[in-house]
């Protein structure tokens, strides 16, 4: 089933390729960076206070593997919230609520209020029992949650196990990007980081794909809900082998297993370097994990109010309109293969962001931004042109599809990928995994008010007015990040607090 998810956004082969290319690029960071710290010793007659370690050409760690294992909490992310699209029709016939709407809406929005429960429980989780450990309970309600929503005979069971199944997303929305950021280097995070988003995506390729035997098979809908079990078992027992964040470890005064998590990831030759860093960017601090009220405080609310800023641009942008919607939409512009239309917007969004990962660590996150609200506010623009002028009504649906699939490759350029990546990263240690907790929080709220009242609004001022206040929030969003966020590329977490905190 991955397989088949990965032709319709770039083949196998082409994902595989991308892959390759970040370890190499890592291995040559690394290899470039110790021979450039050999040379200076060298010319500065310091060479007998270097590290025996440290004149080591290659490192023994690997970061990828783990990135990958952790990236499954991602896929489920992106399956689990377009799985029910498909499946909805058949499962309401199933379970007797084919002509009532409300229960299908409860059906289809319960998971994103479960996610929003999750999102908080993920920060607190992740700061008192450590990254690890909070993947692994993460996958309890997953499991459990697809297997009350593959085995549903009747309306209550569905709802509960697509509750559990939101919580268990909501956590990994946490959790995913977190891990990555605290144990990528710093000259690839942005890449790894764009990996998230990357799987997300997948993940919904994955289960657009998977509803198509639904046609010649009604009963197909409780397999797709049992698929999503599987990768949920393998993200816990794949967790088994990863190691804790190094970071998390120095916060608890865990120093000498920091220091192995280190060589795991790293390589031995890179610990004093690391450790080094933590040391200056005072992560090993007697200061406790920050509470809840401390995100609100002076010291640091600047700070989170512009990552809850960016999710709440995010949305209100209308990706999740769009792409909730896009049937809808094409269909109402006469487009006669509306789901196959829908199939291009999933991969043009696959393919957005497997440029955008090769661009993070070369153009920057706040470029990126910026080009793609900027970019996202033209596709809108050209949306609610080709629905208002009546002049443009042979081509609505040629523009319709155009629009979208610029619209969202856009918005995988940056908009999509770069806040999750962008958070972990200007957050102090000590609020980190809360405040990405709270900023992602705003995600679940918005996404869900406007899944909720985007027909309504639609119903009352008409496509082409909802498009055109899209395209404003899009301007509003590229004039707000030139002026407040700060770029991160080319920095090591420490390096950026340190720079934050200066600002403050």
């Amino acid at each position: 089933m991955p397989d088949r998810g990965f032709c319709c956004g770039g083949s196998p082969v082409d994902f595989g390729v991308e892959m390759a290319r970040v370890r190499t690029r890592m291995e040559g960071i690394f290899r470039s960076r110790e021979k450039a710290r050999y040379v200076r010793a060298q010319t500065s007659g310091d060479l007998e206070n270097v590290p025996t370690d440290k004149l080591q050409t290659k490192p023994s760690g690997h970061v990828l593997p783990y990135v990958g294992v952790a990236c499954l909490g991602a896929f489920l992310f992106g399956y689990h919230l377009a799985v029910v699209n498909g499946a909805l029709e058949y499962l309401a016939r199933d379970l007797g609520i084919a002509r009532d709407t409300v229960l299908q809406g409860w059906v289809v929005s319960t998971t994103l209020a479960g996610a929003t429960v999750g999102s908080f429980t993920g920060g607190t989780l992740a700061d008192k029992l450590g990254r690890i450990r909070t993947f692994q309970l993460d996958a309890i309600p997953l499991v459990i949650g697809a297997f009350l929503s593959a085995t549903a005979q009747d309306v209550p069971t569905m709802i509960i196990g697509r509750l559990l199944a939101g919580f268990g997303i909501g956590i990994s929305s946490a959790i995913v990007p977190l891990y990555i950021s605290e144990i990528s280097p710093t000259e690839i995070r942005g890449a790894l980081g764009s990996v998230n988003q990357l799987f997300i995506c997948i993940g919904i390729l994955v289960a657009l794909v998977a509803g198509l035997p639904l046609a010649g098979n009604p009963k197909w809908w409780r397999m797709m809900f049992t698929v999503a079990i599987f990768p949920a078992v393998l993200m816990a027992l794949g967790m088994a082998v990863c190691p804790e964040s190094p970071r998390w470890l120095f916060q608890q005064g865990k120093l000498s297993q920091a220091e192995t998590a280190m060589k795991k990831l790293y390589g031995k030759e890179k610990v004093a370097e690391v450790m080094h860093g933590l040391r200056a960017g005072g992560e090993g601090s007697t200061e406790p994990d920050a509470g809840w009220i401390d995100l609100f405080s002076k010291r640091y609310w600047k700070v989170v109010s512009v990552g809850a800023a960016l999710f709440l641009f995010q949305q209100l942008a209308g990706i999740n309109a769009v792409v909730y919607y896009s049937t809808a939409v094409f269909r109402s512009a006469g487009i006669s293969s509306d789901v196959a239309a829908s199939a291009l917007v999933g991969a043009s969004n696959v393919f957005g962001t497997i440029i955008a990962s090769s661009l993070m660590d070369k153009r920057g996150r706040k470029s990126l931004l910026i080009t793609s609200f900027i970019g996202m506010a033209a596709s809108m623009l050209l949306l609610s042109l080709c629905f208002a002028w009546k002049s443009l009504a042979p081509y609505s649906g040629t523009l319709a599809v155009l629009g979208t699939v610029l619209y969202v490759l856009s918005f995988s350029l940056g908009a999509g990928p770069v806040p999750a990546l962008l958070l972990p990263e200007i957050f102090a240690s000590r609020i980190r995994a809360k405040a990405v907790a709270l900023s992602l929080g705003m995600h679940w709220v918005s996404n869900f008010v406007i899944g909720l009242c985007f027909l309504s609004v639609v119903n009352r001022f008409g496509i082409a007015t909802v498009y055109l206040g899209f395209a404003t929030v899009c301007v509003l969003a590229a004039l707000y990040i030139s002026g407040n966020v700060v770029e991160t590329k080319g920095r090591s977490l420490e390096e950026i607090e340190r720079a934050l905190s200066a600002a403050d």
